[in-house]
Order: C-alpha cells, then sequence, then structure tokens
C-alpha cells in the first residue's frame, strides 16, 4: 500500500514538474517573442537593469532623476529627435495597440477565413473546424508633434484602395482630424493621422531672399513643418482653386521670393491681370510689362514674350547652348497671368482669344528650356474652360466646390490618396495640396500670407531695372540689352527733333 501511494505521490510530483517546466518554458517563448516585437523597449529594460546591477541602487537612483531632467529638456531644445525615439511607441501603446483588433473589425478591414475541409467535417458529422479570424498587422508607428504615420502590413487580397475608403472611418476611431493613405511598397500602406493642423493659422509674408534658388523657391509651409518650394525656373505652375481660396496669396509669395533677382535683373515679371489691375497693381514698380486694360494688350505682351523666346531659343542654338542660365545680359521671364480662364475661354472676341491661346501655348510648350515660366492662377480647371492646363507640369489645388476639380488638377489617383480639394475649409485660405517630385502621395501646404502693406514696401525696396536691361540681342559681334538699344535709339529721336 505504502509503494503505490509513494509510486503515485512521485507521479504527481514529475507530472506538476513537466507542467511546470512546460508552463516556463511557453512564459519564456512569450517573453522572447514580445521582445521581438518591441525592441525599443526591450532594450531600454535591458539596459536599466545592467546599470542598475553594476552601479547600485543609489547612483541609479540618480541616473533616473537625470534622465527626469534631461528628458524635458531635450524635448524642449529638439523635439523632432525626443519625438521620433519616444511619442511613436507611446502612442502605439496608448491608442493604437489596445483597440487595434476592434478597430480594423468594426472598419470592415479584418476578414475571416473557414478551412475547406470543414465541409468534409459537416458530411462527416466530427467536429467543425474553427473559423480563423484576421486583422491587418500593426507594424510600426512613427509620430510628431502634428501627426501620426502608422505603417499596417495588409491581409492576402487587400489593396491600398480599400483604406482610402475607410480613411474617414479611422480618422473618427483613433479620434484624428483627417487620415490620409500612402503606399510606399506592395504589401504596406501608411496610415497618416492627423492630430493637428500646423496650417491652421496663417503663415506670415516670409523674409525675401536675397540670393534664392530659382528652382526652389520657398513660398510657405508644409504639412510637417517644413518650408514649401516651387520650381520657376524650367518649369510652370497652374494654380487652381475657387474664389477666395487664396490664389493671390501663392502667386504674391513667389513674386516676393524673386524680389532680390528682380531688382538685380536676372529675373523679368510680365504681368497680366484682367480684372483691370485691382490684383496685381500694387506691384507693378515690379514689373517690366504690366497688361490690364484691354485684352489687345495683354495679347501683344504674350506674342512679345514669344518673339523674345524665339529669338533666343536661335541665339542658343547659334551657341550651342542646350540649357539657360539667367542673367543680367539674358534674364529668366516668368510671365503671370491671373485669371488664366477669362483669357482662354470668356474672352468675347474671338481673334485675340486665339492669339492668346496661341501664344501661352508656344510658351507652355517651348519656354522651360531658354528661360521662359509661366505662372496662372484660374478658378475653373475643365478642359473645356482651360484647353491648355495639360502643358502645366505643376499644380497647385487650393480650395476647390467639387471633387471632379481636385481630380482634374492634380489627378485622380492623388486625389484617392487625401487630396480632397473640395474639403479645405473657406476660413483657410492659401492652403491647398501639391503633388512633389517623385512623391506620388500629395502634400498638404499653405502659402503665406503677403499684405497689402508687405507688398508696397516690398514694391518700393525691389523695383525691376528699367531702361538698361530686358534681354540681349546681337548687334554687330556683341550682344547689346534690348532695352538699352531702345532708349539709345528714342534719345537719338529726340535730339534730332
Amino acid at each position: 500500500m505504502a509503494d503505490s501511494r509513494t509510486s503515485t505521490l512521485n507521479d504527481d510530483a514529475l507530472t506538476a514538474t513537466v507542467l511546470a517546466v512546460g508552463a516556463i518554458a511557453i512564459g519564456a517563448l512569450l517573453a522572447l517573442w514580445w521582445a521581438a516585437r518591441h525592441p525599443r523597449l526591450t532594450v531600454a529594460v535591458a539596459v536599466s537593469v545592467v546599470v542598475f546591477s553594476m552601479v547600485g541602487p543609489g547612483t541609479a537612483g540618480a541616473l533616473v532623476a537625470l534622465a527626469v531632467v534631461v528628458g524635458p529638456l531635450w524635448r524642449w531644445r529638439h523635439r523632432a529627435s525626443f519625438d521620433r525615439c519616444f511619442l511613436g511607441a507611446w502612442r502605439r501603446a496608448t491608442v493604437y495597440g489596445l483597440g487595434w483588433r476592434q478597430a480594423m473589425t468594426m472598419a470592415g478591414l479584418g476578414d475571416s477565413y473557414r478551412h475547406p475541409d470543414s465541409v468534409a467535417d459537416d458530411l462527416a458529422g466530427v467536429e467543425r473546424r474553427p473559423v480563423a479570424r484576421y486583422v491587418p498587422k500593426l507594424v510600426r508607428v512613427r509620430s510628431d508633434r502634428w501627426s501620426d504615420r502608422v505603417t499596417v502590413r495588409l491581409l492576402a487580397g487587400q489593396h491600398p484602395g480599400l483604406y482610402a475608403d475607410r480613411a474617414d472611418h479611422l480618422a473618427h476611431t483613433f479620434g484624428a482630424r483627417a487620415c490620409r493613405v500612402e503606399s510606399p511598397r506592395p504589401g504596406r500602406v501608411v496610415l497618416v493621422f492627423q492630430m493637428r493642423d500646423p496650417l491652421a493659422t496663417l503663415v506670415p509674408a516670409l523674409a525675401v531672399p536675397e540670393r534664392p534658388a530659382l528652382r526652389h523657391l520657398e513660398i510657405g509651409r508644409r504639412q510637417d513643418g517644413q518650408p514649401w518650394t516651387v520650381q520657376i525656373a524650367g518649369s510652370h505652375l497652374l494654380v487652381a482653386g475657387a474664389t477666395g481660396a487664396g490664389k493671390g496669396s501663392v502667386i504674391w509669395s513667389i513674386i516676393r521670393a524673386l524680389a532680390a533677382p528682380v531688382h538685380e535683373g536676372r529675373v523679368q515679371l510680365w504681368c497680366i491681370d484682367p480684372k483691370g489691375g485691382m490684383e496685381l497693381a500694387a506691384g507693378a514698380p515690379m514689373f517690366h510689362r504690366f497688361a490690364y486694360d484691354t485684352p489687345a494688350d495683354m495679347a501683344d505682351l504674350l506674342d512679345a514674350a514669344v518673339d523674345q523666346l524665339h529669338d533666343r531659343a536661335k541665339r542658343m542654338r547659334t551657341e550651342g547652348r542646350r540649357t539657360h542660365t539667367a542673367t543680367v545680359a539674358e534674364p529668366l521671364v516668368v510671365v503671370v497671368v491671373d485669371e488664366l480662364a477669362f483669357l482662354t475661354a470668356y474672352l468675347p472676341d474671338r481673334d485675340i482669344k486665339k492669339r492668346i491661346t496661341a501664344a501661352l501655348s508656344v510658351l507652355l510648350s517651348k519656354g522651360r528650356a531658354v528661360g521662359f515660366s509661366v505662372v496662372a492662377a484660374l478658378q475653373d480647371p475643365r478642359k473645356e474652360v482651360a484647353p491648355i492646363r495639360d502643358l502645366f507640369p505643376a499644380r497647385v489645388g487650393l480650395r476647390l466646390t467639387e471633387p471632379e476639380q481636385s481630380r482634374l488638377v492634380l489627378g485622380t489617383g492623388a486625389h484617392d490618396r487625401g487630396a480632397k480639394c473640395e474639403a479645405i475649409p473657406v476660413a483657410q485660405p492659401g492652403v491647398g495640396y501639391v503633388v512633389l517630385d517623385g512623391q506620388p502621395d500629395p502634400v498638404r501646404v499653405r502659402a503665406s500670407w503677403v499684405t497689402d502693406t508687405d507688398i508696397a514696401t516690398m514694391a518700393e525696396q525691389y523695383p525691376a531695372r528699367r531702361g538698361d536691361v530686358i534681354d540681349a540681342q546681337v548687334v554687330g559681334d556683341a550682344a547689346v540689352p534690348v532695352r538699352a538699344v531702345e532708349v539709345q535709339a528714342a534719345d537719338e529721336r529726340d535730339a534730332a527733333a
């Protein structure tokens, strides 16, 4: 009897030991799996344990106190790096990690899978295999003071368009102002949750740069807080927006960024204002040519630009030059057109309208290589209103009235990725979307607000060079400035009279 009881106890002890060892092994594996899923926190805990064991509790406490002091100081002096190291992990743990499965399921992005053998199980009368339920995997969270970038691994059979369709649902689920979907590579999407709006307040007029890069003119701010730059030299820019959307902010920000080279003579502004000069007249001292009175004057300005374009192209071909560099003798000519639709669609004189459309087509198709750029603004981007819309390689979509207009300006793909210009609030003029070179996903931007006082001061301090340089033409063996030739001829006529 004693032997059987002892044997039973030994068996029970062995079973308990095996179970305990199995539980410890499973716990260790789960701990290793969790550590692999959270490498930053794992490293932090490991370093803390090692430091505590090496230096003792007193020194470890002093180090913790130092970290408490250094942490806020680090965040104050360099918030971007602090957020990059800590904020993403915190947001993942407190916002996204806790309710991720529920949020994905309720948003319609999770799915279930029933094993094919389940039908055979039903026919055989055995227990049905459980239905497997899947949700997209939360891979990474990167956060800054404005937004969270949540990287998600797609389920089999999913595509980014499904997430774009659920963007509003996800924004409300996670308490964000908006959600935009990016697709950096196949099988993954990045959900960009806008937590705060850095463009909610006006961007004041930027300082006039003394030596601006004509291919990277800073005219405002981007959603991520970085400068918004546009290319003028070697490109053309179309600004589309409804009434009051802030088209003037974009135009005046560009003019302000060009003020110094305009004053030097390396850049010329040829401006057309069909509103009778109401929009652009305040900056007239900075313009080399300004047409605002009659459509015929506007057509003459554009024809003159085309003539100079052909002369310059001929000269560059003779000299063997393929690219243009802005100089005082051969400046970059920026043709600024406000209310483009009036000239290309609403002008009652059909002959003048044809002249204007033909001249603009030449400038847009041939001007980039020889130093002629067009900056135009319009309200209605439809093809029948702006037939030359596709000739603009760079476009800005401000607030528009319909989703279709947003697609016409920036493209269907940009609209699907979040460039919903029709959703921009009326109270945020100058806010819009652009598609940057090399980036398929649109970027939200806001142009600086140049006040009337800023314009008056700028026009007084940076007037255009007049009477000496507009362009160069070959006279004999020398390149002589056109304006200088014209002024000399006028002086000779006056002396003869």
